[in-house]
């Protein structure tokens, strides 16, 4: 830290802080878009996860979709 940097801060430089709020700003906005990422898809095995996947191309299923299709939606 060099003594123009201590001398601000010490003084009470508003412009210090800043950064400080502009990056818990970012991690605020960054969790809230992950929550309602998350939010979207139905629980896997339930009749709207079914119902979605029917509507999905069969070419764009995962093997791991195909193998829950066939474990919940079929049997």
């Amino acid at each position: 830290m060099t003594a123009c940097e201590t001398e601000s801060t010490q003084n009470g430089d508003p412009f210090m802080i800043l950064p400080k709020i502009a990056k818990l700003s970012m991690i605020a906005v960054v969790a809230g878009f992950a929550i309602t990422l998350s939010a979207c898809d139905p629980e896997v095995g339930s009749p709207d996860w079914c119902t979605n996947l029917k509507e999905k191309p069969k070419g764009d299923w995962t093997a791991n979709e195909a193998t829950d299709f066939a474990k919940n939606c079929i049997l």
